[in-house]
């Protein structure tokens, strides 16, 4: 016999509704508390959180289903009010299922709206005394409610309705739908903090892409527009599917193209970027072209990169990219990381414009130049990785020591003390260390930047 094992991780006992187990009758769990359900095989159904009465967030399950394995989700169809996550017992503790800070991530980005988007979503995003978020409805009824979840959820839970009679679904919630092995115990964690199995093990995923959580600023069309408020989603119902398709089309535009190795000083550069190793090792540097884009945003994109180049030691390369390109470089494909934003061709001036961002981390130092003759530059040199006190460290999966995210992301919300430690060093000019205004771009009209990473 097989059994759910639901983990309540709250400090309050949490109501939850049995369907196809418990002989469908409701479980109230105590705070820090478990309860263990039988779930014989060949059986299915949902174990499904109640907040004021309400049905929100839930783990759907088939227990040895096609060819012998347990299929299980998280859905946050039918809204949310709390994080919850599943595995099969004995999985690796950061492969799970679920957004297991699905609501501090609601929260964060309900806060970046504009009220035009927060009037759109009146009664269906319903808020605390303190005007936090406190319970979603369901995106399955309202579109601008799936479209404004997708933001930050995408790809990690199922928000939509999925593939289910004569709807094919969204591809990122079908994924979800991708098997287990074999038949084992489910464990369920229900949290109103981190839900993840363990919290200190990040996610890494199933078979489907964790994508972007956070709304972060890229340089705007242009100059003068620079850049706008990363706290505005004035593009949150974006055609999604529409910026798939362009992502591949670059793809297969860049996949003709290779790096070459250059002088710092190269004139009559096609477009792209010059990339600087300013290091005593050999570096490999990942390019992200964002999911979408429009008004100044972007919908970032953390899991798919469009190509990588690798650079050696204090070496220089020509990277060649599609004047479309709008998105970012990195050093390595791990967060948290020093951004270098950047797009190749900006539709009202046709310049090139790019900043260096530390709102996902920094794990190094970084410039971006201008190389059309104008000599404009920006970013820093200083390792401010050095001295940063303990509360504003964070790790890389690769166990590289590096400076928190500010603006926070799928692992959490943002580090204050790594905010006023880069403050501290940097002032609010050289990079965008939060969101909003005041880090002047560089723009170089031969539509190639020059970035310079520094590793210690």
């Amino acid at each position: 016999m097989h059994y759910l094992r639901i983990h309540n991780r709250s400090n309050h006992p949490q109501t939850f509704q049995c369907h196809g187990y418990n002989g469908n009758k409701d479980i109230t769990i105590n705070a820090n508390g478990q309860a263990n359900i039988e779930a014989p095989d060949g059986t299915s159904g949902a174990i499904i959180a109640v907040h004021e009465g309400i049905i929100g967030e839930q783990c759907e399950i088939t227990k040895h289903g096609f060819e012998g394995n347990d299929t299980i989700d998280i859905s946050n169809i039918c809204g949310a009010g709390g994080n919850m996550t599943c595995q099969q017992v004995g999985d690796p503790p950061g492969k799970f299922k679920g957004h297991e800070t699905f609501m501090q991530a609601c929260n964060n980005a309900w806060h970046k709206l504009p009220q035009a988007k927060k009037d759109q979503l009146k009664g269906h995003v319903f808020l605390d005394g303190k005007g936090n978020v406190k319970r979603i409805g369901p995106p399955k009824d309202f579109q601008p409610l799936e479209q404004f979840v997708r933001t930050f959820a995408n790809g990690r839970t199922y928000i939509g309705v999925g593939a289910w009679g004569n709807s094919a679904g969204h591809p990122e919630d079908n994924k979800q739908s991708h098997p287990g092995k074999g038949s084992k115990d489910i464990l369920i964690v229900y949290s109103d903090g981190n839900a993840a199995p363990q919290a200190d093990k990040p996610f890494t995923g199933q078979s489907f892409a964790a994508v972007s959580v956070n709304l972060v600023a890229v340089p705007s069309e242009g100059q003068d527009e620079g850049k706008k408020n990363v706290q505005e989603t004035e593009d949150v119902d974006v055609d999604t599917d529409g910026a798939k398709e362009e992502e591949t089309q670059a793809t297969e535009t860049m996949g003709l193209m290779a790096a070459k190795a250059v002088a710092p000083n190269s004139q009559n550069l096609s477009p792209g970027i010059l990339l600087t190793n300013k290091s005593a090792k050999k570096c490999r540097y990942y390019f992200y072209d964002n999911y979408w884009n429009g008004n100044g945003e972007a919908g970032a994109n953390f899991d798919k990169p469009l190509k990588d180049v690798e650079v050696g030691p204090n070496a220089t390369v020509h990277v060649p990219l599609s004047l479309s390109f709008k998105g970012r470089v990195q050093r390595g494909n791990q967060q948290p990381a020093t951004w270098g934003e950047f797009q190749v061709k900006a539709s009202n001036d046709g310049r090139a414009h790019g900043d260096i961002s530390l709102q996902q981390g920094c794990d190094g130092a970084a410039t971006v130049a201008s190389t059309d003759g104008t000599n404009v530059s920006n970013g820093f040199v200083k390792d401010i990785i050095k001295g940063a006190p303990a509360a504003a460290l964070g790790k890389k999966p690769s166990g590289e020591k590096v400076l928190a995210s500010t603006e926070g992301n799928w692992n959490g919300p943002g580090n204050q003390a790594a905010t006023d430690w880069e403050h501290k060093q940097l002032g609010t000019t050289k990079a965008y260390i939060k969101g909003g205004t005041g880090v002047p771009d560089v723009a170089s009209k031969n539509n190639c930047l020059h970035f310079t990473f520094y590793v210690v």
